[in-house]
This record gives C-alpha cells, sequence and structure tokens, in this order.
C-alpha cells in the first residue's frame, strides 16, 4: 500500500529531527566536555568564568579580542602570552597586561588552536542557574566550575537524557504513522499514545519487566549519589564586615600567615586577628585611595581609633567589635585541629586554602581543582571539606619519623626500630602515611 503524501511529509520531518538530535549528542556532549576538563586542569586556578580574578574572566574574552580587531590573536596569547606581547603586533595584548598589572600568565604552549576554542566555548556556553536557596550575593558554586566528585549528574548527562527522550518519541511517532499508513484499516483515533504504549509493554512483557527493574535501579542509584553533593562546601565565600584583601598582605606586602593568625601553631583553631594585631600597620597606613580609606576607617571604628586627635592620632576608649562571618565551616561532630596538623602534620596552609597571595577577594572555600593547581600541594580529587577529601589526603601524606622534629614521632620511630618485620610492612609502598599510624580511626575526628 502506498504511504499517503501528507504522510510521508510528517515522517520525512521526524527522520531530520531524529537526524539533528543525533549529531547534537556526537559533536556537542565531546565538546563540551573536552572545554570543561581543559578549563579545570588549565585555568581554573586564575580565571573564573563570570567575573574577574588573577585574571580577566573568560566569559566573552573572544568577543573582546574580535571587537579589537584581533580576534586571530587570541590563540597566541593563550599560547604564549610573552612573546605576543613582545612582538609588538597586539595592542589588546599589552593593555590586558596593563590592566592587570604586569600580572604574566603562564605559558600554554602544548595547548592547540582548537583546545583554546573548546575552553572559550564551554567558557561562552549559557551558565547554570544557581542552586535554589543560595542567600544573594554568597557564591555557593560556581555553575562552570564542575566539581570532581563521585555524585551528583553533570549537564552532558542531563543533555543525553533529554536527547534520547527525544529521540524515543520520534521513533514512537513514525511507527505509529506507518503502521497507519501501510493499513488497510482505517486508523483507530481512538488509542492514545499512552494507551498504544501499554499494549506494546504488554506484548512484550520479559523486556518491559527487565527494563522496569533497570530504571528502578539506576533511579535508586542516582538518588543515593545525589545525597553526595549535600551541604558541599566549595566555592562558598561569605561577605564580611571589611574587605581584606589577602593579594595585598600576603602576597605584596609578604605578610606570613601566622602574624595574623597567631594562634594556628598552638590552638585547635588558626584564630581571626584582632584589631590590635590590625592596628600595628594601620596606625600609619592609612590607604591610598577612597576605597582602601573606607575599609580601613572600619578598622578605626573598631578600635577606638581617632585619626584626627592632633598630633597623630589617639584611642577614644570607644571600640565595636568586627563580626567576622567564618569561612571554613564544619559540623560540630567533626574535630579538626589547626596545631596537629602545622606542627606534628608539617602542613602547609595552601594545601587547604589555597595560594591565598593570589586572593584578591575575600577569603573563600578553595575547590579541590584550584588546590591540586598550587605548586607543592598534594593531588586530591574528592571535594573541599568533604569526609573523603580528609581521607584521601590521610591515605597519601607522607610521615617523616625518627628526625627529632617531634617527640611523639620519635617515640612511634624507637618501637618500630625494634621490630624491623613490622618496620618493612609499613614501608611496602615506600613511604609511612598518616593512615597507616591511626589517621583512619573514626575516633581520631569524630568523638
Amino acid at each position: 500500500m502506498k504511504i499517503p503524501e501528507n504522510r510521508k511529509g510528517l515522517i520525512t520531518l521526524k527522520k531530520f529531527i531524529l537526524l539533528l538530535c543525533c549529531v547534537a549528542v556526537v559533536e556537542y556532549a565531546p565538546l563540551f566536555a573536552q572545554g570543561e576538563a581543559l578549563y579545570k586542569a588549565k585555568c581554573a586556578s586564575c580565571h573564573q568564568i563570570e567575573k574577574n580574578g588573577t585574571g580577566p574572566m573568560l566569559k566573552g574574552a573572544r568577543q573582546r579580542w574580535i571587537d579589537a580587531g584581533e580576534g586571530d590573536l587570541i590563540v597566541e596569547w593563550v599560547q604564549n602570552n610573552a612573546a605576543l606581547r613582545n612582538s609588538g603586533k597586539s595592542k589588546r595584548a599589552a593593555a590586558v597586561y596593563k590592566e592587570y598589572g604586569g600580572a604574566v600568565m603562564q605559558i600554554f604552549s602544548e595547548v592547540t588552536p582548537e583546545q583554546v576554542n573548546q575552553i572559550l566555548d564551554y567558557a561562552d556556553a549559557p551558565p547554570v542557574a544557581p542552586p535554589p536557596g543560595t542567600a544573594p550575593g554568597v557564591p555557593a558554586t560556581d555553575p562552570n566550575v564542575p566539581v570532581e566528585e563521585d555524585g551528583g549528574i553533570s549537564n552532558v548527562w542531563w543533555l543525553l537524557a533529554v536527547v534520547f527522550i527525544v529521540i524515543i518519541l520520534s521513533v514512537s511517532g513514525v511507527r505509529r504513522q506507518l503502521k497507519y499508513a501501510t493499513s488497510e484499516k482505517a486508523p483507530d483515533n481512538s488509542l492514545s499514545y499512552w494507551d498504544e504504549f501499554k499494549i506494546l509493554a504488554w506484548k512484550n512483557r520479559a523486556i518491559s519487566g527487565v527494563v522496569g527493574l533497570v530504571l528502578t535501579i539506576a533511579s535508586v542509584v542516582l538518588v543515593f549519589q545525589s545525597l553526595g553533593s549535600i551541604n558541599l562546601m566549595e566555592d562558598y565565600q561569605p561577605s564580611q564586615p571589611i574587605a581584606f584583601p589577602h593579594s595585598q598582605h600576603a602576597g605584596v606586602n609578604g605578610i606570613d600567615c601566622k602574624y595574623c593568625h597567631n594562634s594556628v601553631e598552638k590552638s585547635k583553631s588558626a584564630g581571626f586577628p584582632t584589631v590590635n594585631v590590625c592596628m600595628n600597620c594601620h596606625k600609619q597606613i592609612n590607604g591610598k585611595d577612597a576605597a582602601q580609606q573606607e575599609q580601613i576607617a572600619k578598622i578605626y571604628v573598631a578600635a577606638g581609633w581617632d585619626p584626627t586627635i592632633k598630633p597623630a592620632g589617639a584611642y577614644t576608649g570607644k571600640t565595636k567589635p568586627i563580626v567576622w562571618n567564618k569561612v571554613h565551616v564544619l559540623p560540630d561532630h567533626v574535630y579538626f585541629n589547626h596545631s596537629q596538623h602545622v606542627v606534628a602534620g608539617k602542613i602547609n596552609c595552601t594545601q587547604c586554602h589555597g595560594d591565598m597571595k593570589q586572593m584578591e577577594e575575600t577569603a573563600k572555600v578553595v575547590p579541590v581543582a584550584e588546590l591540586n593547581n598550587v605548586e607543592g600541594n598534594l593531588p586530591l580529587t574528592k571535594p573541599t571539606l568533604t569526609m573523603g577529601w580528609c581521607i584521601e589526603c590521610h591515605g597519601k601524606k607522607e610521615v617523616v619519623i625518627g628526625d627529632g622534629s617531634n617527640a611523639y614521632y620519635d617515640e612511634i620511630h624507637k618501637r618500630l626500630k625494634n621490630n624491623k618485620k613490622l618496620y618493612q610492612q609499613y614501608l611496602k609502598d615506600g613511604k609511612l602515611t598518616a593512615s597507616e599510624l591511626g589517621g583512619w580511626e573514626c575516633a581520631k575526628c569524630h568523638y
């Protein structure tokens, strides 16, 4: 039986839609994932997607170079910015270099032009809406900086799910129209798509049962995986009463972390700096511009300091506490001791807090991808401040014993020397880790 012309047009249209969906899956998903991975590996430590940081934001970067008449040079800029600047053929390169105070970008000669474009495509992709309930002005998790984690579903998988649903509906429609076109009987328009689906499922009960079981198991797995993303703190950056640029204090001025956080070697808490610590410098330093002077004036109010009193300012006795907002918030059932990690474990501040010398804004919970880019840091995979992150570090961090710097470890070393067979068991992997000394015991962190 011939297929009516109107049916042919409908079938052709649905085939075309199906073809477009397949092309989208084949082309878009891998490229998006590659751009995402390249951004995390090469750019995330200095560049954010939608706001300026150590370097300019990446969203719209390609368009800004095009607007400057140098769109073809952005690849050279990414690969070797110093060479492009020195060549003198790019005014845009010189302007960006000057705008960011002469900050030198790392050379990425190994990155191909195609990879540069994949990164820029990823940066220009429409942003994902922030999670419901996020407080205004508080960036919970940058939607364009994916977190490497066990739980959660990436945008690519959601895209694939939508595409496959469209494919299924398209195939179902084509099948329905072909059935009507080849049938000698008049079509039964009383049957809905749902009715036809139920009839088909009943005829293929075995297959339907297997598919239903697989979907049920997959749904349960996805639910439990999504539970792992609850209360992830990466990129949490609460507002603070006073804007404190770590890049100026720790970076430009070279102030040691322990000068302000002076209890880090003696106490469980690193501590907020007291106002008198700020005043040690800011009695004499009141800011170069209006923005700095506005923030330093808040310190004067907190300390009760009046710089207008002759001859060189004086305390008035009227003080006002500074209410800092805690950034690295752990649950009440978790015990963490700064002095234990800094003194005994010899953990550098950058391992957990990142390179604060580059932090121009107030402190935040630095994502693990950015932490891994800091030179000297132990590379980890679990999201920052999660239990998996701590356990992974305890399993990888080597403990130095017997060097005389710590009496506790010296005692362990002495006991192991008396039992060389046990010592060799510990050193099977060539190192002694915190986990082998009890760092994975529940009571170490939960009691």
